[in-house]
């Protein structure tokens, strides 16, 4: 059957609301429902009439009619069945049978005329309780992107507040620090992004006389410029022997001189730094993994100049290579760090590298962090499901930042379900991307998923791009004694580890 169009008129043939399904004009639909009551035969139970082209099936509404306009060729027992459940479905949405009830609820009716018919004319196959679920049905999604933007509206406004609050304070203590008689005490420390290890205990760390004024009696108190008042402070501070150096801020800036920990106290200073670059396909295979890390050795104070390193190595299959100037074969041997030259001696503040290694490798095994996307086509857009586990369990990842790129100029994606752990994942419209921050990754909390939906094809969802920190190295390559050369005696030092990412993709 193909039904032409669903009004419901009164028995002067106007009509109060009309549906088309098929490509009708107004001044045509009102024409043939204008010629309806003089087609019905009064007296006579006829449900139906027909013309050369049209026919009229009808049922009475209370002074009402519901009327279809179908073909003269169309099934005249499906056209009934459809008249009823239009009938049926007038009632539940009007109290009253009536004109300006009709009219009230005119959008309602029409809503569920689509649900019954398809554009075209044909039925659907639909009961009276699914057109009402259809109709009334509730968004989760919608819901669900409420709470949302209620929560990162909360999230925003708190943000701000404790903006104000740090910016109040950074005056206070600018203040502060242009007042005469200022002390070390007073100032901020620098909080490094690298791991310091202590091996040994260290002494506790010398005392600075306070600074006092130097000003006259018979002289006023002059104000200086706040750098050059900064300058002296700080070359006082340099002349007892502190070591400044500038705090990084957020983004890298340097925001204030303050005092770090004391570097180098126990007078050998050990840095290793390790990097990792790492490209994945989607469909989970490593495509090209480097790690690259370097020992590299400072010496501050004479005595220990002629030292010897003592390292615990499992290296795992890294190349592995010393110093020209180091003894390889004492390192392959005994894992000893060490001049071929006994009598060869490390010079005094300089960043000497002793040993560096490197791994190249496509074994998906020796992924430190995997991450799958599972993207999948929906009647909404996309449903985008994130996971990510972690396979070396001796890490322990820090800031991590896994960036998934959504398509420009979309809504903000609905998360179904997300493992935060105190993290957050937030929409950044300006650089179209989803980034999902998880404080630590380690053992205890080695695996998570992130699902959203939003508009989109699932290739707009790569590549994914991933950044963390870590205060073990992937290497592991591990200084667990200083020597001296002379008599084995012990030397004090201090370790420092950090392994970053360069570069961490899916593409």
């Amino acid at each position: 059957m193909v039904v032409l169009s669903a009004a419901v008129c009164n028995n002067a043939g106007k009509a109060i609301l009309s549906r088309q399904f098929v490509e009708m004009t107004r001044m045509h639909i009102e024409a043939l429902l204008a010629a309806f009551p003089t087609l019905m035969n009064t007296g006579k139970q006829h449900t139906f009439v027909e013309t050369d082209s049209i026919r009229y099936v009808y049922q009475p509404l209370g002074k009402l009619y519901m009327v279809l306009l179908t073909t003269k060729n169309s099934n005249i027992l499906e056209d009934l069945e459809t008249l009823g459940l239009f009938s049926r479905v007038v009632p539940k949405y009007c109290s009253v049978l009536e004109e300006s009830e009709i009219s009230g609820h005119c959008f309602d009716l029409l809503f569920a005329f689509d649900e019954i018919v398809a554009l075209g004319g044909y039925r659907e196959n639909v009961s009276l309780s699914q057109i009402q679920a259809f109709t009334e049905m509730d968004s989760p999604e919608e819901k669900m992107f409420l709470a949302i933007r209620e929560t990162q509206e909360r999230e925003a406004t708190a943000e701000r507040a404790k903006k104000a609050r740090e910016i109040r304070q950074a005056k206070r203590d600018a203040k502060r620090k242009r007042m005469p008689g200022f002390s070390r005490d007073g100032m901020t420390s620098m909080t490094s992004t690298s791991i310091i290890e202590d091996i040994y205990v260290k002494p506790e760390k010398p005392k600075m006389a306070p600074i006092r004024p130097s000003w006259g009696t018979s002289k006023a108190l002059k104000l200086h410029p706040r750098g050059k008042e900064v300058d002296n402070f700080v070359d006082k501070l340099k002349s007892e022997g502190e070591t400044i150096m500038p705090a990084v801020g957020r983004g890298g800036s340097d925001t204030t001189k303050v005092l770090p920990p004391p570097a180098n106290v126990e007078g050998v200073h050990l840095c290793t730094k390790e990097t990792i670059s790492l490209t994945c396909s989607r469909d989970g295979g490593l495509q090209n993994m480097e790690v690259l890390g370097k020992l590299t050795l400072r010496v501050t104070e004479d005595k220990n100049r002629r030292i010897r390193l003592v390292a615990d190595n499992d290296s795992r299959g890294f190349e592995l290579k010393t110093n020209p100037h180091m003894d390889e074969k004492l390192f392959k041997a005994e894992s000893v760090i060490g001049f071929k030259n006994p009598e060869n001696s490390f010079n005094l503040n300089q960043d000497v590298p002793v040993l560096k290694w490197r791994l190249q490798t496509a074994d998906r095994t020796l992924i430190p962090l995997t991450i799958n996307c599972w993207p999948s086509k929906s009647i909404s857009g996309c449903d985008v499901i994130i996971e990510y586990e972690l396979q070396e369990e001796s890490l322990e990842l820090s800031n991590v930042l896994i960036s998934i790129p959504v398509p420009p100029g979309v809504d903000t994606p609905v998360l179904v379900t997300c493992d935060l752990d105190d993290g957050e994942c937030k929409h950044d419209k300006r650089l179209s991307v989803l980034a999902w921050s998880i404080p630590t990754i380690d053992a205890n909390n080695k695996s998570g998923t992130l699902e959203f939906s939003v508009d989109g094809h699932p290739d707009d969802f790569f590549p994914i791009n991933v950044s963390f920190v870590s205060k073990r190295n992937y290497c592991n390559i591990r200084v667990t004694e200083v020597n001296h050369v002379d008599g084995d005696t012990p030397v004090r030092f201090f370790s420092e580890t950090s392994f970053v990412v360069d570069k961490y993709e899916i593409l």
